[in-house]
């Protein structure tokens, strides 16, 4: 693993709904040299996601040969058949051209990224204001039947009792403020010199 903590390393996980990929595009157009470290998924693409730009898209078979071949620092089986791993090649990757890498991951993703990194990664909660309001964002989302919806609400509520497990927990309730107190949590750590 040593090949792989050359850069640091910035965790952003949270339930589904809490706005974590917006302030996460957010944190990519900001001056912390960050580069996001694509994911595989088996699960299908939303509107407009593109593959190997959100996720590498792949069938569930090809996630189970790359898990038995070793390729992800971390992987997690989500939903029944629905894989999400983070592929070593990506952080390599990204070390080599010198950047910071941030991760995008379910959360318990992000307490696997932050037990194997240590020190070298930052992992901050996104957390929903309340999970009614999670609920409500979920489905003017649009992208989930009234099933999924539920099976997503009863998987958060279980996700923010692990709040506890991330050195921050940043609640998005308005937008303009959650951006600006995760910029300077990642910002203060990738400035900070390691001991």
């Amino acid at each position: 693993m040593d090949n792989l903590t050359k850069g640091k390393l910035v965790i952003i996980s949270a339930p589904s709904g809490s706005g974590k990929t917006t302030l996460v595009n957010y944190l990519m157009d900001k001056d912390l040299d960050l580069e996001f470290s694509v994911s595989v998924t088996t699960r299908e693409p939303r509107n407009n996601e593109k593959n190997g730009k959100h996720y590498y898209f792949i069938t569930a078979d090809e996630f189970r040969k790359r898990i038995r071949k070793g390729d992800f620092v971390e992987w997690e089986e989500v939903y029944r058949d629905q894989y999400y791993g983070t592929p070593r090649e990506e952080i390599e990757r990204i070390f080599r051209k010198g950047k910071n890498v941030l991760f995008d991951v379910d959360v318990k993703g992000g307490i696997n990224l932050k037990n194997i990194f240590g020190h070298k990664a930052l992992s901050v909660f996104i957390q929903p204001p309340s999970v009614g309001e999670l609920e409500k964002r979920l489905v003017l989302r649009g992208t989930d039947s009234p099933e999924k919806i539920r099976m997503r609400v009863d998987k958060a509520l279980e996700e923010i009792k692990l709040a506890c497990r991330f050195d921050y927990t940043v609640i998005n309730d308005r937008l303009e403020q959650a951006q600006k107190e995760i910029h300077n949590i990642i910002k203060n750590f990738i400035e900070r010199q390691d001991e």
